[in-house]
């Protein structure tokens, strides 16, 4: 009877899959029962596309890596799935469902029932077909609104988590330098402390919704020389410390980020695949980041390809896994046989593998993915009929309504009035000229990884998935009663000029002209914006100047609209055209928001995350310079912008007024508390972005003429007043000295309350007393913006 009893009891659960174990210990079992082969196939993803059918991923094959046979490769497991919504056009539905069978087949084919974790790019929106298209993060940037760009994240999100995604390549967080560099689209803008609050929002968010988070590219991937994509950068220790890492940094501490990108650049001949000071040294062991390092795609192999610093790939794999990468993404190449090798010929350790393989399988654990009761099963198809595909298809929605209306008020937030000689908002014009080469273009609006211009260009039969509304579209809605006239005029990058003249014929004939011109996102080339879609200078693409400066002299007024993934210089136009928009790769519902600023229905309140340049070629520069990077007598180059960073107009003015300071000295280790009123003094609502920026007249090391320490977004009624209270440790005065160690030191400080980075309203000069002191990762991040609850009475 007793023998019975027990033959009847249940099998123990595997240490691994039982969540009553600690995670250390689960893991550190798995570790020890798994073959070294087992341990290096939780290092690598696969490069595969979902079954548009709903049968299995298929492996996705490009022109740098070899062919996969998943036959062979299942028994000892897989890492990680590399992007199979984001390869080829296909039903999410029925993506989800290939999905979910794939990853059933992946935990049955290895002993140990370990699913793959899958990776999808996120970068304006879930890479998907048919997934909301939102606007490129240099719009994010222009909103000035960390909570927006959070919710629009959690959103993005739970998109994903939805049909089965773990992991989402975003955010970017490199600073931009150049912005001749192709990648400036992908980018939140040129300062810092912007895009360490905007990325870090965007992170809080997406790993809200149970999303790992990736940093990148991890560092100094935009510092290149020339703004030439993978060229090598040459920034020194200071200027990395102060301006490229702190973005991350944040991101690490305040955002929860479990995943982080190396770069695919070399740093001062160092690159960063292979920086174990950079990936280890800095990120884990100073920062406390315990998540895993994932390779840029194809980057180990590239220190063998294209920085020549490894032999062949069993030398490349020892390189990145003692620098601290942990898994090899999009495909197996290094990390497979030729690691296999080394570690069994000696040349390289078998417990780098271990700490990686630890790294790896804490992550799949706290996902889920370990659970003994885990499903391959997504959320979005609990109770579908999973037996017959084709009636899911069509089933899931990836660009709801709540998706749309979210992406036209990031849109909206991000929409940035140049220039306005009072022609905006338009009043019931009779006569428009619609112009240029993005006037009806719909794709106009995305940049280079949204899913239509990233992959849909390879399938040009498919649908886009989406709808993309043009600007024409939106302005005949937006003044149904007026006559429009829509000529092209030229190409994004043709140099055709042979429609110029109907364009300008266009324009004499209309009350206004308004020309929508810019660029076309795409790769490699096959765009003017867009990852490996450099500028030589910072001209507008092809004949678009021509076409501008013809418009100019026909003497109608001109309303010039951008929709770029970089500040381009207008020429004339900056000082004739009658009114300046700029929007950068807006989204699917961008065309709603330009035409709705431009007919008046919304007041813009978009700043710039970047600066517009006056002239093309002066690069590279930001406003983020010392002294000797602005106009000066000792160079004939004048860097000043034609509109700067943190600039953008609205219908309405504000005046900035009272500004009191409760102690005009402060040690180091303290802080200052200032007050100000800011009150609407037009007739209609706006929103005034309220900036915070620091000069240290006098420093122990060249310091930039100013920096962005804080910011907040003020909504106001015509004639309301807030009282905005901010405080301001002492902690961000600090910078790297001469020892390499971040100080603050004594001495006097102008604190600077402005409306962009060239027009502050209010200065307080004030005075850091006692000792030099030295400040870590611990130290204080933020200024403190408190609005008052009552409003000051109006006016």
């Amino acid at each position: 009877m007793t023998a019975n009893v027990a033959e009847e009891k249940t099998p123990a659960v595997p240490v691994w899959n039982d969540r009553a174990v600690s995670v250390s210990e689960r893991v550190d079992a798995l570790v020890g029962a798994m073959t070294l082969r087992e341990k290096i196939a939780q290092l690598y993803g696969v490069w595969v596309g979902a079954s548009d059918e709903g049968g299995d991923v298929a492996p996705h094959q490009h022109d740098m890596e070899e062919a996969v046979d998943l036959d062979v490769l299942l028994p000892a497991g897989l890492g990680q799935l590399t992007r199979p919504f984001g390869t080829a056009p296909v039903d999410p539905a029925l993506g989800a469902l290939s999905l979910m069978r794939s990853q059933a087949r992946i935990a049955a084919e290895n002993r140990f029932g370990i699913p793959a974790l899958a990776h999808e790019e996120c970068l304006a929106g879930f890479a998907a077909w048919g997934a909301t298209a939102y606007p490129v993060p240099l719009s994010w940037g222009a909103t000035f609104d960390p909570h927006l760009v959070r919710r629009m994240a959690a959103t993005i999100g739970r998109d994903m988590r939805a049909v089965g995604v773990h992991q989402g390549l975003a955010p970017v967080l490199d600073v931009v330098r150049d912005a001749r560099w192709g990648r400036v689209e992908e980018t939140i803008g040129e300062d810092p402390y912007l895009v360490a609050t905007i990325g870090t929002a965007y992170v809080q968010g997406l790993e809200s919704a149970g999303i790992v988070a990736t940093l990148k590219h991890f560092v100094g991937y935009s510092a290149s020389r020339a703004g030439r994509n993978l060229a090598p950068s040459s920034v020194g220790p200071r200027e990395r410390a102060d301006v490229l890492l702190p973005p991350f940094e944040m991101a690490v501490r305040e955002g929860g980020a479990r995943s982080v990108m190396h770069a695919y650049t070399d740093l001062d001949g160092i690159p960063a695949a292979a920086d174990e000071d950079l990936l280890t040294g800095l990120l884990r062991d100073t920062w406390g980041f315990d998540g895993t390092v994932v390779a840029d795609y194809f980057g180990i192999a590239f220190l063998t390809t294209l920085h020549a610093i490894a032999g062949d790939w069993a030398d490349a794999a020892g390189a990145a896994l003692r620098a601290g990468v942990d898994v090899e993404l999009p495909t197996v190449k290094t990390f497979g046989a030729p690691l296999e090798e080394a570690v069994t010929d000696g040349r390289v350790p078998e417990t780098l593998i271990d700490r990686a393989l630890r790294r790896v399988l804490t992550q799949k654990t706290a996902l889920g993915l370990l659970d003994a009761d885990w499903t391959p099963l997504p959320p979005a198809l609990t109770g579908a009929d999973l037996d017959t595909p084709d009636t899911l298809r069509g089933s899931i929605d990836l660009d709801s309504p709540a998706n749309r209306a979210l992406a036209r008020t990031l849109a909206e937030e991000a929409v940035v009035l140049l220039s306005n000689d009072g022609i905006l908002p338009l009043t019931a014009p009779r006569r428009i000229a619609l112009l240029g080469p993005n006037a009806d273009e719909p794709t106009a609006v995305l940049g280079c990884y949204s899913f239509p211009q990233h992959i849909g260009v390879h399938h040009p039969h498919s649908p886009l998935g989406i709808t993309l509304p043009t600007l024409r579209d939106t302005l005949t809605a937006e003044f149904p009663d007026a006559e429009f006239r829509a000529v092209r005029g030229t190409g994004i990058d043709d140099g055709d000029t042979s429609g110029i003249p109907e364009a300008v014929r266009a324009a004499r004939d209309a009350d206004i002209a308004v020309v929508v011109l810019g660029d076309r996102a795409g790769l490699f080339g096959r765009g003017t914006s867009g990852e490996g879609c450099d500028a030589e200078s910072l001209a507008l693409p092809g004949a678009q100047q021509h076409l501008l400066d013809a418009l100019l002299d026909t003497g109608t007024p001109l309303v010039t609209v951008l929709l770029a993934g970089r500040p381009y210089a207008l020429g004339r136009a900056t000082d004739e055209s009658a009114a300046v928009v700029q929007a950068f790769f807006p989204g699917e519902e961008g065309t709603h928001a330009i035409a709705g600023i431009l007919a008046g229905r919304l007041n813009p309140s978009g700043r710039l995350p970047v600066s517009v340049p006056r002239t093309p070629g002066a690069q590279p520069t930001t406003y983020l310079g010392p002294r000797l990077a602005h106009a000066n007598n000792v160079s004939n180059i004048d860097p000043t912008p034609a509109f700067p960073f943190g600039h953008g107009l609205t219908y309405t003015t504000f005046h900035w007024t009272d500004l009191t300071v409760d102690h005009h000295e402060a040690p180091t280790d303290g802080a200052f508390t200032l007050a100000l009123t800011v009150r609407n003094t037009g007739r209609r609502p706006g929103t005034e972005t309220v900036q915070l920026y620091l000069h240290d007249p006098v420093a122990s090391v060249v310091q930039p003429l100013q920096r962005l320490i804080g910011y907040t977004r003020l909504a106001l009624d015509p004639g309301q007043a807030r009282r905005l209270h901010v405080t301001v440790p002492a902690d961000l005065a600090s910078f790297t000295g001469r020892d390499g160690q971040r100080i603050t030191e004594p001495g006097t400080l102008e604190l600077r309350l402005a409306s962009s980075s060239t027009q502050p309203h209010l200065t307080a000069r004030l005075t850091l007393t006692g000792p030099q002191r030295h400040v870590d990762h611990t130290r204080h991040l933020h200024a403190v913006f408190v609005v008052g609850q009552e409003p000051v009475a109006r006016a």
